[in-house]
């Protein structure tokens, strides 16, 4: 049996394998891609499940089902142990996770001609904060998941630590690395010993220093994103026009800006509660537009233009976000300053987090001479510089955004399958 790496992302997955010549690949897992956006739409016409970019481009056609993203996100929380309802049928979002995972290995073993049973499984360093017994519960929980996908033999690997292997494996001299690996999902760093060395060791335990990290990713920094430019326009934070000290209910609009929420605001008492309020606002086309989007199932939609207006941010200055499908000629103007402004509070709860992991390595930050940087976040130009700047000595090395933890659970996966 071969040995492979999976990256369950939160936004993105990818799945690595050792080949019969001993090198750690990719696989391409949909079409020329080798990510798998973690997501799953259940049509509800033909009745199938649909994964990755077919998923989303279902859901974007208009196809009659329900979407899926952002999957990691419940794990670690009191989401994770429930069940939620598709067509009629209550499924448990550990079974949906492993529906997903089950999707990366057939896919891997019909592009590789491999049976893969023995698997190296990413981790954040936590899945959720401060909190032992919910980490130890979540790692499980995705555990029993891939244990339902077909896999038999499982380890697991923190992603910062992966990402250092991957690293690694093209250093030529020893180096003092901070790993940087800001996700969907979570920011992970850890500070390690890189060297030629050290990629021929199976345990790396002393070249270890420190790890650390925070929850908080990209995704969160699309529900901020989405809270200060189009939530507003959507009656978030109205007032009451008889009492305006009274503010507009705010879980809906943060349920509508948070991926894996969304769909709990699409039941009937929900629409009836919202439209009872509509002469009592002071902006009443704005309630109009929110429930328009509720009653549409539109909510996803509208997640997706913010993120995509996310990603446009990291290479322009400003966006338009066309919400025309709400009502005509809705349009937000979003700039790369409004982004900046909206993350700022998590971002220096990651700049943090980033500065108490060098800390707990018993290392100044100006003793490290590499930072490694791998994750779609780490495009964001307010983000890159932020981070960047508590270590102006260090060099910086770019590492694959969505491939460089992949790559290094295979490595491990290598190792410790041999």
């Amino acid at each position: 049996m071969y040995a492979c790496g999976l990256d369950f992302g939160t936004t993105n997955s990818t799945f690595s394998y050792v080949g019969q010549n001993g090198s750690v690949e990719l696989v391409k897992l949909e079409k020329d891609h080798e990510t798998l956006p973690s997501t799953v739409f259940y049509n509800f016409e033909d009745g199938d499940a649909y994964f990755g970019r077919e998923a989303l481009d279902q859901y974007v056609d208009g196809e009659f089902g329900r979407l899926m993203r952002s999957l990691k996100s419940v794990l670690g929380t009191s989401l994770m142990h429930d069940k939620t309802q598709v067509q009629g049928r209550s499924i448990a979002f550990e079974d949906i996770i492993s529906s997903f995972l089950k999707e990366m290995k057939d896919r891997s073993e019909q592009s590789t001609g491999n049976s893969f049973e023995n698997v190296v499984l990413g981790r954040p360093v936590y899945f959720i904060d401060e909190d032992e017994k919910a980490d130890l519960d979540a790692q499980n929980t995705l555990k029993n998941a891939a244990l339902k996908a077909g896999f038999k033999n499982i380890e697991f690997q923190y992603e910062p630590i992966a990402a250092a292997l991957d690293y690694e494996q093209s250093v030529e001299c020893e180096e003092l690395a901070m790993i940087v690996d800001l996700g969907g999902g979570t920011s992970d760093f850890s500070v390690v010993k890189v060297s030629p060395e050290g990629a021929l060791k199976t345990d790396r335990k002393g070249d270890i220093l420190a790890t650390g990290g925070v929850h908080i990713g990209g995704v969160d920094f699309d529900r901020r994103l989405s809270l200060q430019t189009v939530m507003p326009e959507l009656g978030y934070r109205m007032r009451f026009k008889d009492n305006q000290a009274q503010e507009f209910p705010v879980y809906y609009h943060q349920n509508l800006a948070t991926w894996h929420k969304i769909h709990f605001l699409y039941d009937k008492e929900t629409f009836i509660s919202l439209k009872s309020m509509l002469q009592q606002v002071e902006y009443k086309n704005r309630l109009e537009r929110l429930l328009n989007v509720i009653e549409n199932k539109e909510g996803h939609r509208v997640a997706m233009a913010v993120e995509q207006a996310k990603i446009n941010l990291t290479h322009e200055d400003a966006q338009k976000i066309l919400l025309n499908y709400i009502e005509k000629d809705l349009t937000v103007h979003v700039t790369q300053n409004d982004l900046n402004m909206a993350i700022q509070a998590e971002l220096d709860r990651v700049c943090a987090s980033a500065i108490e992991t060098v800390k707990r390595a018993g290392v100044e930050l100006a003793d490290i001479t590499k930072v490694f940087l791998t994750g779609g976040s780490t495009s964001i130009p307010h983000v890159r510089h932020s981070i960047l700047k508590l270590f102006p000595q260090a060099e910086v090395i770019d590492g694959h955004k969505f491939g460089s933890v992949g790559t290094g659970l295979g490595v491990h996966a290598k190792r410790i399958f041999a």
